[in-house]
């Protein structure tokens, strides 16, 4: 059987140029084309076109997965990531849930960081070996196994701080609009305010719970169950930014003022949050993902210690409080 060599020789024309007409690039004339693809079949030559996956390839892969694409949220985390991984001479691919056993695999990539709450972790379990490491970001995995690691954001004490400033300055009447009720975060941040209210012998009326999965929609059709009811607290302490700025503009849409009517408070410090002059809770996102990666690569060296890596957060106060 002929070489790629040797029907570059026969046509009288470049290696590069048989490749291109092989791998159906367009920047080959027609008759060339013929020329080439008739060469190759008289000499019998038969082309791979699937590309090599050498294990060196493999080695320097690595699987960054998320389960929704909220531009603004992840970017940062990304950018974190992708830094630290360049630094150390990998590469990344960033994927979701929907793809993710196509990419989950040792044969595939070196590892992975994970901030995808769809995915079970038994899922996690399963997948994670000591040539497939994973770093979690939004859970711990109450297991032995160690080859996982997680970077969780520390949201607990620094909930408890806000929610004790807003009791500092007068607010009796809280509500409580949380993401999905199983992710950790949502747990470990109402943890916060329920525990601080309880210290501070404020009773917290379960009726002010409203759920919500994150999204300002969800903000935005719980507080129009306020309005309907007419029945709303003196400061809405929310779990997320998307949804404090979805319950802001219903708010705003029915005359009811934030922060004379009602104070609202978010989680994350995104740049909607700045420009809604909404309190926040700041998440250092790059640095998270940047130290979510810099873990991922102690695991891969062999660097054993699956004590969580905890990230600390700060308040950033606005108009949305009333003062």
């Amino acid at each position: 059987m002929s070489s790629l060599k040797e029907i570059a020789q026969l046509t009288g024309v470049s290696i590069s140029t048989v490749s291109n007409v092989l791998n159906g690039r367009k920047n080959v004339s027609q008759e060339t084309r013929d020329r080439i693809l008739r060469c190759c079949e008289e000499q019998g030559y038969v082309h791979d076109a699937s590309p090599k996956k050498t294990k060196s390839d493999r080695d320097k892969r690595i699987v960054f997965i998320f389960s929704d694409f909220d531009r603004e949220f992840y970017l940062k985390i990304i950018e974190g990531v992708s830094t630290c991984l360049n630094e150390n001479g990998y590469d990344l691919i960033i994927c979701t849930n929907k793809s993710s056993d196509n990419f989950l695999k040792s044969s595939f990539a070196r590892g992975t960081i994970s901030l995808d709450g769809s995915l079970s972790d038994e899922y996690f379990k399963t997948v994670a070996k000591p040539e497939f490491p994973v770093v979690l970001m939004d859970r711990v995995l109450e297991n032995d196994n160690k080859n996982t690691k997680s970077v969780l954001v520390d949201n607990y004490p620094v909930m408890r701080q806000m929610v004790q400033s807003l009791v500092d300055r007068g607010f009796q009447r809280f509500g409580f609009l949380g993401g999905n009720s199983t992710s950790l975060d949502n747990k470990e941040r109402f943890a916060g305010f329920a525990d601080t209210l309880q210290e501070n012998g404020i009773a917290f009326d379960q009726s002010y719970y409203y759920h919500g999965n994150y999204r300002e929609k969800s903000g935005y059709q719980a507080a129009k169950l306020m309005i309907l009811s007419n029945d709303y607290p003196e400061v809405l302490v929310c779990a997320n930014d998307n949804m404090a700025i979805g319950a802001m503009k219903a708010f705003e849409e029915h005359q009811i003022s934030v922060p004379q009517n009602i104070s609202i408070t978010g989680f994350d410090d995104s740049d909607a949050a700045a420009l809604a002059g909404l309190t926040t809770i700041k998440i250092p996102r790059y640095e998270s993902g940047f130290l979510a990666a810099k873990e991922l690569l102690e695991l891969i060296k062999g660097n054993v210690n699956r004590e969580t890596v905890k990230i600390g957060a700060s308040i950033i106060w606005r108009q949305s409080v009333r003062s």
